[in-house]
């Protein structure tokens, strides 16, 4: 690992310890405490995430999306668990019905850089995905990753999404891959957007910011859908054979998605039959 070295602390060392230092300081506080950690843990896996890529190039190792080249950084959360392919881990049977499945139109909607849209373009030749996203840098990243893995054809990036964008959901057997940190609440709503009811759902309820909320998303669909919830999970299974020589507290780091709290997944598949 690079600050295993000696000798002069590299720069980020330096801007860290500056970091931690200022949290610190003052009384002694467990809030304190659990920050300078949480701060110390992202850097941590960072130089990780910097040996992984140094030893195993920018491909991801495993999982459903084995070969992505994810020449990117994370625009959100871990890098280190997507290049090994485990990140998320519990949604991999339900990406290999996904794949199955072969949807005319996928419709990423939060896509960050574009591990999942690209991804799936990727796995799926046939599937047009439409990718949303309110950050400017997002969008870029992804619209760059697509054009990286040779899928830029069929990846169409776009900003913010509207309840009439679903409208196509009611033409076209669609998924609707959510995950906007809590947004979720007011966009997945079947009254201001009825052709919901039609498409196949997998989203990301922020239960960490709206206890209850994904109770409350799963009944709004209950009607239309099967809703299954799906927990977090971690698999070690894709990690190198030289990562067992790192301690017990990296290899978690390699597969530590950053969560502050519970945001399980809703899978909910439309009974529509058509």
């Amino acid at each position: 690992m690079e600050n295993d070295q000696t000798g002069t602390p590299s720069a980020l060392a330096e801007a860290v310890t500056r970091d931690v230092l200022a949290i610190l300081d003052g009384p002694a506080d467990n809030q304190r405490l659990e920050q300078a950690l949480r701060h110390l843990s992202k850097w941590r896996a960072r130089l990780i995430e910097n040996t992984l890529t140094a030893r195993e190039g920018r491909k991801v190792l495993s999982g459903p999306f084995k070969g992505l080249n994810y020449d990117t950084r994370a625009t959100e959360g871990a890098g280190a668990a997507r290049l090994i392919g485990c990140y998320e881990a519990s949604l991999a049977p339900v990406f290999e019905t996904i794949v199955a499945r072969a949807y005319p139109v996928v419709m990423d909607v939060g896509c960050a850089e574009g591990y999942y849209a690209v991804g799936l373009a990727r796995r799926m030749p046939d599937t047009r995905v439409v990718a949303y996203d309110t950050d400017p840098a997002a969008r870029a990243a992804c619209a760059d990753l697509a054009k990286r893995n040779d899928v830029a054809a069929r990846v169409d990036v776009h900003g913010t999404v509207a309840h009439a964008d679903f409208a196509r959901c009611a033409d076209e057997k669609t998924l609707i891959l959510c995950d906007i940190e809590g947004a979720e609440a007011a966009l997945l709503d079947p009254v201001s957007a009825p052709a919901l009811a039609h498409a196949d759902i997998l989203v990301e309820v922020h239960d960490c910011f709206a206890p209850g909320l994904s109770a409350q998303i799963g009944a709004r669909f209950a009607a239309t859908h099967d809703v299954q919830s799906i927990g977090r999970a971690i698999d070690m299974s894709g990690l190198p054979d030289w990562m067992e020589n790192l301690s017990d507290l990296d290899r978690l780091l390699t597969v530590w998605e950053w969560r502050m709290g519970p945001t399980p997944w809703l899978w909910m598949q439309s009974r529509d039959v058509r």
